[in-house]
This record gives C-alpha cells, structure tokens and sequence, in this order.
C-alpha cells in the first residue's frame, strides 16, 4: 500500500472512530513529509482533545522545533514531562527529558 493509500485508511479511521487519539497520531505522523500543514493541524488536535495521550508529546515537539515554533515546542515538552511524571511512565519520562535537555541546550533557554 502507497502513501496515498495509507492516507486514505488512516483518514477512514479518523471518521470512524473519532475519539481513538491513536488514529489522529498515526494521521499526523503520515502528514509530516507529506502536508507539514496538516499534520500541524492534526498535532494541534491531539494536544487540544486528547491532551492525556502520550505519544503525541515527543513528536509534536520535534515538529515544532523543526518549523521554528520554538516557544511552542517548549511548552509542549514542558506538559508532556508533567504528564509522564504524573502518570509514572519512566521509559517516556526519561525520553522527554533527554530530548528537552538538548532542545533547551541548542535554544540556549536559561
């Protein structure tokens, strides 16, 4: 199955089941290389409705670090530390972390 093909299914699995964050994600990660719009459009979902969903923290900061959304990078790294401390995910917690670290090193935050 092609992008286009992938797009499609995932873009179904959205209308079908509109609540599942996992089908948003999965929709916003096929839209980085294809629609940087979209998949902005998607990311910005997941952390407005489906703020609890993990996974979304991780790759929504590397995305808007890499459109030069830095600020907004920050605090999507900043909530998502919060949520994985809250929720005790250590292996997520430790990534975030890591990943913030460097960001927070390579932005020269105080």
């Amino acid at each position: 199955m092609g992008n286009l093909g992938r797009l499609e299914l995932l873009k179904q699995f959205t209308i079908e089941e509109p609540e599942n964050p996992f089908n948003w994600y999965a929709l916003a990660i096929e839209y980085l290389d294809l629609d940087p719009l979209k998949a902005e459009v998607n990311f910005d979902k997941l952390l407005d409705n489906f703020e609890y969903y993990l996974p979304t923290y991780y790759t929504a900061a590397h995305f808007f670090t890499q459109k030069e959304n830095i600020q907004k990078a920050k605090i999507i790294y900043e909530k998502g530390i919060k949520l994985a401390n809250e929720t005790n995910e250590i292996k997520t917690l430790n990534e975030l972390k890591n990943a913030y670290q460097n960001f927070l090193f390579e932005y020269d935050f105080d």
